[in-house]
């Protein structure tokens, strides 16, 4: 099933969810935090059907649908890409972590951020089953979040700016993720 972005839009959740059942999806996990523009959650929960994401986590301060910008952006995949909000990331971290270790199965936790103990994002595991974390668009992810994770990466930056907008740095490291597994 291919949707364009009008079907999308208009795409009854009832009607799409049956549909969904027979979409196979990766076991990836994207945790967004403290993500303030919603234009910007929109186009994580696209990027997220692009991939094929197990699930979204909408942390902290983060908007969740159905705000109309996030409606909006997303052009209708808020409808198709199973999403929950939880009010620290870390309580999605360790959720994630307890339902792998069920499975015997270790999730591998990454946080795409720029810091002095990031690697080249083309340099780390990515074994599944994963959980990318991106962070606030203006302070990136927050301290104690960085202490509960497996591992950071970063894009390399040759400008005078610091960062990408967290959907490139998203779609950048989920895209090279996918391929690597």
């Amino acid at each position: 099933m291919k949707l364009n972005a009008h079907q999308l839009r208009e795409v009854e959740e009832k009607e799409v969810k049956e549909k969904l059942k027979n979409i196979k999806r990766n076991p990836i996990y994207l945790i967004l935090e403290n993500i303030y523009d919603t234009y910007n959650i929109g186009g994580l929960f696209r990027l997220a059907d692009a991939i094929g994401v197990e699930k979204i986590y909408l942390c902290g301060e983060t908007e969740v649908p159905p705000n109309s910008r996030i409606k909006k952006a997303s052009i209708g995949t808020y409808k198709v890409v199973a999403w929950e909000y939880k009010r620290e990331t870390k309580h999605a971290i360790l959720e994630l972590k307890k339902e792998w270790k069920k499975k015997k199965k270790n999730l591998n936790v990454i946080a795409i951020e720029q810091s002095k103990e990031a690697v080249k994002y083309t340099k780390a595991d990515y074994n599944l089953p994963i959980a990318l974390i991106v962070g606030n668009e203006t302070y990136g992810i927050i301290p104690k979040t960085l202490k509960l994770v497996d591992s950071i990466v970063e894009i390399p930056m040759w400008g005078i700016n610091k960062s990408l907008n967290v959907i490139v740095s998203a779609a950048i490291v989920c895209y090279f993720a996918v391929k690597k597994c």
